[in-house]
């Protein structure tokens, strides 16, 4: 099973693709989709559904999985955060992809065994859970870790 996980941002979406077999997980691939800041935000959401819907034309993954949307304390940046999310949903169900959704304390129990663990800590987990890898940013890596969250959370 290829399990796409996403960290949707309008600034930088991270992407990364794992394969589940059973308890066994191996690194498919990662990266970032970065926006241009300047563009206009329609451009912006187009680049971010097209560009996801590359990677899942490329890698041809099974299932998608996100976290789950959280309200930041200004308005504006969950607006955003919401905004990349849709376009990012529209790519995997344009891909006829599944797609599950974690909250971000799962995941972070999924893949630290602490819903209260530091970006450091996940980081540091995916090079246990996948020894050798080269991740594109922090974007990615969160992304990774949602797809491993995913693995051992979803059933089917």
């Amino acid at each position: 099973m290829l399990i796409l996980g996403l960290d949707p941002s309008l600034s930088c979406t991270g992407w990364g693709i794992v394969r589940s077999e059973g308890a066994r997980l191996a690194h498919i691939a990662n990266g970032q989709i970065a926006t241009d800041s300047k563009a206009p935000l329609a451009e912006r959401l187009l680049h971010l559904h097209d560009a996801v819907h590359a990677v899942i034309g490329q890698y041809a993954p099974d299932r998608a999985a996100v976290e789950e949307v959280f309200v930041n304390k200004n308005p504006q940046s969950t607006l955003k955060l919401a905004q990349a999310r849709g376009a990012v949903l529209a790519a995997c169900g344009r891909g006829s992809l599944p797609v599950n959704e974690h909250a971000a304390r799962l995941v972070k129990k999924a893949v630290v065994g602490t819903g209260a663990a530091e970006k450091a800590q996940v980081q540091a987990m995916l090079k246990v859970l996948l020894p050798g890898i080269a991740v594109a940013g922090a974007d990615a890596a969160d992304a990774l870790a949602v797809a491993i969250a995913d693995a051992h959370l979803a059933k089917g």
